[in-house]
């Protein structure tokens, strides 16, 4: 707590060279994946066993939702920028590659190999105790799920070098070209999994373009957001995708596994709405504590990614012991009431969530003294010492 306390500090204290607008854009995607998750995912207590379901199969209503809690592509572009800027630190500071991308796996690697060490021993556990194994695999799978974000940033991530000057139009046009083939010319299964990179790449690519300059101004903003937002509501309208930015159970097609064009077109508009935020952020946060939280956020940004949904299965799990099944817990999300139950339990699972960030946020990645919370506003420049 004290070290974390230090790097806030120094964090609150120099300004000179670091975007916190960046920082918040980050931690603003964060939120809106575990908010999301939260939200669409639910756990019910059937006959001594425990299933996934999700309210948008019998909810349409609440598909509005997913466009704005479906904020990966924001994930992905400020990825893009760190990465980029990253790697250029590294080559002005004669660093090799090898060891600029250990730096940079390690850190995804680590706290993830702790989470499914855990979820090992838990699984053991609850199959020893004679829990049934569709319940053990339901639980399962909501960890596990998610952990596809970790493996595709770290491709995107160790190509950076290859990609950091690729014009997004290219990956662009390889995800119209596959879902031309896949859905105009019923192409194999396996062909959309092209998409699985080839969709991130494009918020990627428009980063990597950010860290060299390239990405600025009101007019760039304005037209990604109205070009996306228009180019998404042309697809589902009349393109046949589907209007939910995640996957809805029983749908024929899911927009996200794998990406689709009319998620990366939605990726696109995000991605032009955070770069019409940059100012209103950065103004909002010359104030100490909202900074302050930005921080706190950006330094747990792996753990609680990886252990949000871990909070949720405790809290429904503690929840069993209840003589009843609780409403938005247990219950399931098949009419509005539903949906109300659950907001009001999400403060539950946002407390268990710090509970686990205690738990484990010490093996999230540790940064050599002096190094710094932020990404730097400005690209790297060689000084006389040799440093950044």
């Amino acid at each position: 707590m004290r070290d974390v306390a230090q790097r806030i500090e120094s964090a609150a204290t120099t300004t000179t060279d670091r975007d916190r607008a960046l920082d918040a854009l980050r931690a603003l995607a964060i939120l809106g994946v575990v908010l999301g998750h939260w939200l669409v995912t639910a756990l019910v207590a059937d006959s001594g066993t425990v299933h996934g379901a999700s309210p948008l199969r019998d909810l349409p209503e609440l598909v509005p939702a997913t466009w704005l809690f479906q904020t990966l592509a924001v994930f992905f572009l400020v990825g893009g920028v760190v990465g980029a800027r990253s790697h250029a630190t590294a080559r002005a500071r004669g660093e090799s590659y090898g060891r600029w991308l250990r730096a940079r796996t390690v850190r995804l690697l680590r706290p993830t190999a702790v989470l499914l060490a855990v979820w090992a021993a838990v699984a053991v556990a609850l199959l020893a105790s004679g829990t049934d194994q569709d319940t053990v695999r339901a639980l399962g799978k909501l960890v596990w799920s998610p952990l596809w974000f970790v493996v595709v940033l770290m491709g995107l991530t160790a190509a950076t070098p290859l990609v950091a000057r690729l014009h997004p139009l290219w990956p662009f046009a390889v995800v119209l070209v596959v879902d031309l083939y896949r859905f105009g010319l019923d192409a194999p299964t396996a062909l959309a999994s092209v998409n699985v990179a080839a969709g991130w790449l494009v918020p990627y690519c428009l980063g990597a373009a950010w860290a060299r300059g390239e990405l600025c101004g009101r007019r760039t903003g304005w037209t990604l957001l109205l070009g996306g937002a228009a180019a998404t509501a042309a697809l589902v309208r009349w393109g046949g995708y589907p209007a939910s930015m995640v996957g809805v159970p029983g749908t024929e097609i899911s927009n996200l596994d794998p990406p689709t064009l009319a998620v990366v077109t939605f990726g696109l508009a995000q991605c032009g709405a955070a770069l019409l935020l940059l100012g209103p952020l950065r103004r909002m946060l010359r104030r100490p504590v909202l900074w302050a939280g930005v921080a706190v956020l950006n330094l747990s940004a792996m753990t609680v990614f990886l252990w949000h949904q871990t909070a949720m299965i405790a809290v429904t799990a503690l929840g069993l012991t209840a003589p009843t099944p609780l409403p938005g817990l247990h219950t399931p999300p098949d009419h509005p009431g539903w949906v109300l139950a659950r907001l009001a339990w999400l403060p539950v699972f946002a407390v268990a969530l710090a509970l686990c960030r205690a738990a484990f946020h010490g093996y999230e990645r540790r940064r050599p003294r002096g190094e710094s919370l932020v990404v730097r506003a400005e690209r790297p420049r060689r000084t006389a010492a040799g440093g950044v």
